[in-house]
């Protein structure tokens, strides 16, 4: 689910600075999340794709690949105007992202 390896080079093994990136996304992805989730709601599609597009290199730092590849299948679903398949792939989403939090926050406390 996560695999921190691209942040541990990135950081130079530096845990302090591994866990100031992990905050950042657990502070800055929920919101992400909420305003992705409106844009649905209000089938705003090039905002969801705007979103979807900033947190992909979040996705990358944390490891998070299964995100990341239903971000870019949500950009792609935009530009090729196949909005039907967004609320489900906004669910998915928001699914992986919710169930590595825990993952996330057990690194910070675990180091």
């Amino acid at each position: 689910m996560v695999d921190l390896s691209f942040l541990e080079t990135f950081t130079k093994g530096n845990k302090d600075k591994m866990k100031r990136y992990i905050n950042i996304y657990l502070k800055i992805a929920p919101e992400t999340f909420q305003n992705m989730e409106q844009h649905v709601i209000d089938k705003d599609w090039e905002q969801l794709r705007i979103k979807a597009h900033s947190l992909k290199p979040q996705a990358d730092y944390m490891g998070i690949a299964s995100l990341k590849a239903v971000l870019v299948e949500m950009e792609q679903s935009v530009h090729e105007e196949k909005f039907e398949r967004l609320r489900e792939l906004y669910e998915k989403a928001a699914k992986i992202h919710a169930e590595s939090i825990p993952h996330l926050k057990n690194i910070i406390a675990s180091s």
